[in-house]
């Protein structure tokens, strides 16, 4: 297929260069095409040449010239998009009503079932659920040492979304109970932001990777970001917050643990059996890993909407 995406293409590790390079791995021509720089005739010229067109959509961005949702409209093909944020309860979810983009796309791939639920009940659009996943090209456990790794670690801002105010309790928690054996890794951590190889080092030689995503009122089902597929996947033992549906894709106690949000004595009694069970411990981690890499990669993802779409 010759797919044409308009995205964000400026850096390797943005999610949508992630997706071209999953589909060129699966056999398609993939022409990339730059939100806020490409004008809207181009797109169009670009897809009515090709079999579909994809649009990963950021907030704020304009593409100039023929409004985007025309050239929606004007198109005989598949058109797309897979967006990997949670929208519904957060400002942006205005957008929704606001930007004529969201009701103009043929199908929409989210990570979140209820905005799938709401784009099949209420518009046009055919909504689909489907979770995020890991770059398979970054799907590995690395053997190298790394200058980050910790007893106990947190990947992730701690100055979030103002609407979950769990995240900056969890990380001082972390640090108060744990000390010198935590590390906050991220832009506003310890290490500041790490990326590609050295995040590798980090998960594999760390002993507890703790997780955290969006939950709004701590009972937000089918939704985890990003994070938990690439904790694992990317060679994390994972301590991951249990939310409904999250059990669909990972079990308990074979690829990771779960905890419950709020309950720090639970969460500390499962760190410390974790670091006090270094086999289970390791059983956990390897896992956890091969169950990502051969379930839920951007490869598997993208097959399936193209298997969905076409």
């Amino acid at each position: 297929m010759r797919i044409t995406f308009l995205g964000n293409h400026t850096v390797s590790y943005s999610s949508e260069s992630h997706h071209c390079k999953s589909l060129e791995s699966l056999g398609h021509e993939v022409v990339r095409l730059q939100e806020g720089q490409s004008s809207g005739e181009q797109v169009l010229a670009e897809a009515q040449d090709s079999d579909m067109l994809v649009v990963v959509h950021t907030h704020g961005w304009r593409t100039p010239g023929l409004e985007l949702s025309e050239v929606l409209n004007r198109l005989d093909i598949p058109t797309v998009t897979y967006h990997l944020d949670l929208w519904f309860g957060l400002q942006r979810q205005n957008d929704l009503d606001a930007d004529p983009f969201y009701r103009s796309i043929g199908h929409f791939f989210t990570v979140d079932k209820l905005m799938a639920d709401w784009f099949n009940q209420n518009t046009n659009v055919k909504g689909h659920f489907l979770p995020a996943g890991v770059y398979d090209q970054e799907c590995y456990i690395s053997t190298e040492p790394s200058e980050h790794a910790n007893d106990v670690i947190f990947v992730g801002s701690k100055r979030y979304h103002p609407e979950w105010p769990w995240r900056p309790q969890l990380i001082d928690w972390l640090r108060g109970r744990y000390g010198s054996r935590f590390t906050h890794i991220g832009g506003d951590g310890d290490t500041g932001t790490i990326r590609g190889d050295q995040l590798n080092r980090a998960y594999a030689n760390s002993k507890v990777a703790v997780g955290d995503t969006l939950c709004l009122g701590f009972n937000y089902p089918h939704y985890a970001s990003d994070r938990i597929f690439e904790a694992s996947g990317r060679g994390g033992a994972q301590i991951f917050p249990s939310i409904a549906g999250l059990d669909d894709w990972f079990t308990d106690g074979e690829h990771l643990r779960y905890f419950i949000f709020g309950d720090f004595d639970g969460l500390q009694a499962q760190i410390d059996w974790m670091l006090d069970n270094p086999d289970e411990r390791e059983r956990i981690r390897r896992a956890g890993h091969e169950h990502v890499k051969a379930n839920h990669t951007y490869k598997h993802r993208w097959q399936t909407i193209l298997e969905t779409v076409c």
